[in-house]
């Protein structure tokens, strides 16, 4: 039971993931704050969104 439950939790986890550069990531970097930004997603957001 506690793997199916560890799977089942895992599973939604990786739904709720975006790639990276990909236009729903840019979106929601867009609607995050600046000041939340790390250095790498402020990178990887010039990088794939803006050029």
């Amino acid at each position: 039971m506690h793997k199916l439950l560890l799977s089942l939790v895992f599973s939604l986890f990786l739904i709720g993931c975006t790639e990276v550069g990909s236009e729903e990531w840019c979106q929601d970097m867009k609607e995050k704050p600046k000041g939340d930004w790390t250095a790498n997603e402020a990178a990887d957001f010039t990088k794939h969104c803006i050029f």
